[in-house]
């Protein structure tokens, strides 16, 4: 065959979700990996490691037949055996213990490894349908979702590309330059045709800092102070927008009067940051309408995440930025695609009784904390796919501990023979993103993208569809979404949710999702029932932990100290 470009989406957990073009060079072998421009939020451009994507693919490393342990838990050592033979042992330690323990005792733990929504979450479909324990999903967002929820009520905001047309940017908590370079192209056509100033707010003198008019290098997880005293500022000199606070927002007037003890002098000693540079962030971001704030995830990873991610996400509600192209803010939109994955996550088959475990807490789970384990069952079957957590989860040791027991039986579902793998009792052979179907959904912009395999997959890999089918279909379920492609279910998710076939998808390249302007910038009104941006947060319906949160923006101090044992911040 002649070497052509095909079309295909980044499968990684970033919010630009690239839309790419690759070179097939034959059934087997892919050559250069560059963004799509044809797409105008990729426009063309990707990060270096997805350009690389070449090397990971054909890497010598990688897994391709099933393995099972033959020598002690992490020796690494293991033979080689059919596929028959592996789904039929994962088959049977998983029916051993829902005789022994009851189907909770079997936890399937998953993340991110990739975010298509068909081999990423079809995991669900299998705890579902068999009533195996849940998984609170805590490692990432969080704290971010419940305090951008807190304010907006839903998770959606600004169209990126309204970037181009700001006058002043504001990232705060990102390194775009280093982890989301589409941003930047977008900041950078501001700044070339308007002039726009960039304004950085980070800890580190990051290279997104370096390139910015302003770095604003804050103290770790003071950032809900920052952005009280920044508040304080523009009530104090008569930058705020009543009108638009008094038509969208509850109880300004409360939040003028809450802040008015929250001045730059008293963020100065919290933050760090000259008083007089609060005010000038302040007078800048007040008198430029035009001003799009991109939250990153960088500020929310902290104990007091959520409370700053609420604080922070005021400004465009107390200036009314929400007003304005090229104004507002965006963190995710995550919400906003609508894509309904009944059979994908059997959402119709689940226990809302079956216990959830925390995945933070695998370490203290798989070593058998009653409260960790919910008061249920031990977990003896744990079967992971998309995550390593030997090597991602907190509490390292503990998790190594608990995954070294000899009465705990666990599957990966890896490329690489990764730590988690090593402890591991049977290791199956997974594909990478070009050599499966799936289906994608861009948190940092508006583009819903599916693609089929573009090279046949390496040796005898196989995806997460196929092997959670498998395993069902062993264990006897007549689940229909077991007995479904991975383009099936594609195809199945959008119809039911009244967008194109999977085939009309895949030819137009994707679905602009874009809502409205009105819409998007929530000028019909906010997530909330009043339809209102709530200054007031009611932590209690979020499901943070409400003793210890302000309703009204603040500055939460409960920011960990270094100590002899732990001197180092991260």
């Amino acid at each position: 065959m002649q070497p052509e470009y095909r079309p295909t989406a980044c499968p990684h957990d970033c919010p630009s979700t690239c839309a790419l073009e690759v070179e097939v060079l034959d059934d087997h072998t892919i050559g250069r990996v560059r963004g799509n421009p044809r797409n105008d939020y990729t426009a063309g451009v990707i990060c270096a490691k997805v350009a690389a994507y070449r090397e990971r693919v054909h890497h010598p490393e990688r897994l391709t037949h099933p393995l099972q342990r033959v020598g002690a838990k992490g020796s690494g050592e293991f033979r080689q055996i059919s596929w028959d033979q592996a789904l039929d042992e994962v088959a049977e330690a998983i029916e051993r213990a829902r005789v022994a323990h009851g189907a909770e005792a079997v936890w399937p733990y998953h993340f991110a490894g990739t975010m298509g929504l068909v081999q990423r979450d079809s995991i669900h479909r299998f705890r579902h349908a068999f009533g195996f324990s849940r998984e609170h999903e805590t490692i990432c967002v969080t704290t971010a979702c419940n305090g951008w929820v807190a304010g907006h009520g839903k998770i959606w905001g600004a169209d990126p590309r309204e970037i181009g047309e700001s006058d002043l940017i504001v990232v705060w908590g990102g390194n775009p330059v280093s982890t989301q370079v589409n941003v930047m192209t977008h900041i950078a056509k501001a700044r070339k045709t308007r002039g726009a100033k960039l304004v950085v707010i980070d800890p580190y003198r990051t290279p997104t800092a370096e390139a910015a008019d302003i770095h604003i290098p804050i103290r770790p997880g003071t950032d809900g102070a920052l952005a009280c005293a920044v508040m304080q500022v523009l009530f104090a000199e008569n930058l705020a927008d009543w009108d638009y606070m008094r038509d969208f927002s509850d109880g300004p007037e409360r939040l003028q009067q809450h802040l008015t003890t929250r001045t730059p002098e008293w963020a100065e000693e919290i933050t760090g940051i000259p008083a007089d540079d609060i005010r000038d962030l302040a007078r800048l971001y007040g008198r430029t309408e035009r001003a799009y704030l991109r939250v990153g995830y960088g500020f929310t990873r902290s104990r007091n995440g959520a409370a700053n991610m609420h604080a922070v996400t005021c400004l465009p509600v107390v200036t009314g930025k929400w007003k304005h192209r090229g104004g507002g803010a965006l963190f995710s939109n995550r919400e906003l695609y609508g894509v309904d994955g009944t059979l994908i996550k059997g959402l119709d088959v689940v226990d809302p009784n079956t216990r959830a475990l925390d995945m933070s807490q695998i370490g203290r789970v798989l070593t058998g904390d009653a409260k960790a384990l919910k008061g249920g069952p031990p977990v003896t079957v744990l079967f992971t796919q998309n995550i390593n957590p030997a090597e991602v989860a907190p509490e390292t040791t503990r998790v190594i501990d608990g995954m070294m027991r000899d009465d705990l039986f666990t599957c990966v579902h890896e490329q690489f023979m990764t730590a988690s793998a090593k402890l591991a009792d049977i290791v199956l052979p997974a594909t990478m993103f070009l050599e499966h179907e799936d289906m994608y959904q861009g948190g940092g912009h508006f583009y819903l993208q599916v693609h089929k395999a573009l090279i046949e997959p390496l040796g005898e890999c196989r995806s997460n569809v196929e092997v959670i089918n498998g395993l069902a279909r062993r264990l006897g379920s007549d689940y229909p979404a077991f007995h479904m492609t991975a383009w099936e279910l594609i195809d199945d998710a959008l119809k039911r949710s009244g967008r194109p076939g999977a085939d009309e998808v895949l030819a137009e390249g994707w679905i602009d999702c874009t809502k409205p302007f009105e819409e998007a910038h929530f000028l019909n009104g906010f997530g909330h029932g009043d339809g209102k941006f709530h200054f007031a947060a009611d932590w209690s319906k979020i499901g943070a932990d409400c003793d210890a949160m302000s309703a009204l923006p603040d500055h939460l101090d409960v920011i960990d100290e270094a100590t002899e044992a732990h001197p180092y911040r991260l």
